[in-house]
């Protein structure tokens, strides 16, 4: 079901602002998309405001490494995330994982790196494939590293 247009076109709406309110009210101990996918909130500076940008995102976090990988899969949608263009513009960020808050530095992958990367993401989550599939932009692709 989440591959499909119909879940790209409401999930952007309903996913994040369900999360973010049960995070919020269980001071970041609940993500309920965590059920289906590990998942993080995001809290980086607007690329044009530089104001604080709180976005429950999915992520897979690299074994053994203390590292996290985010996609910007945007459901499928055209057009990047807007949480990627805040990350290109102030990687220094945090993520809040499991309840606590974790300052990180993100970085977007390219060439080798980011097909290895990828080739992880997509035999993690086989709907990022579905996603890839149905754009002409390469789906964004960030490391997140602790500080």
């Amino acid at each position: 079901m989440s591959a499909t247009r119909a879940f790209a076109r409401v999930a952007p709406y309903v996913v994040p602002a369900l999360d973010r309110t049960v995070h919020r009210l269980t001071r970041g101990r609940v993500l309920l998309s965590a059920r289906m996918l590990p998942g993080a909130v995001l809290r980086v500076a607007g690329a044009r405001t530089g104001l604080p940008r709180w976005t429950p995102l999915a992520c897979l976090p690299e074994e053994g490494t203390g590292t996290w990988l985010l996609v910007g899969s945007n459901f499928g949608r055209p057009g990047h995330p807007a949480w990627t263009a805040n990350l290109l513009k102030h990687p220094e960020a945090e993520i809040s994982w499991r309840g606590r808050d974790v300052p990180v530095r993100a970085r977007l992958l390219t060439g080798a790196e980011r097909a290895r990367a990828w080739s992880a993401v997509v035999g993690f989550w086989p709907p990022y494939a579905a996603y890839q599939a149905r754009v002409t932009r390469e789906i964004r692709l960030f490391r997140l590293e602790p500080r």
